[in-house]
């Protein structure tokens, strides 16, 4: 899944979707808030890949900025 996280990542920065990039982080916000307050399953694994997504999608977003920046 990362390797396709990635794929979509950069097609949206090639895009210059914005939008996207910041409803894609906000949903994964939204997926890691209840997991970190769960103690009755081990979600750390969840809770990491979510991080890497996130990770992700912040580099893209910082892709973004640097090219605005650039013009």
């Amino acid at each position: 899944m990362p390797g396709s996280l990635k794929t979509l990542v950069f097609a949206y920065v090639r895009s210059k979707n914005k939008q996207a990039l910041q409803n894609m982080r906000e949903l994964r916000r939204q997926l890691l808030e209840p997991l970190q307050s769960t103690s009755s399953i081990n979600a750390a694994q969840s809770r990491e890949s979510i991080h890497e997504d996130l990770r992700v999608i912040e580099e893209g977003l910082e892709q973004l900025a640097t090219e605005r920046l650039k013009k």
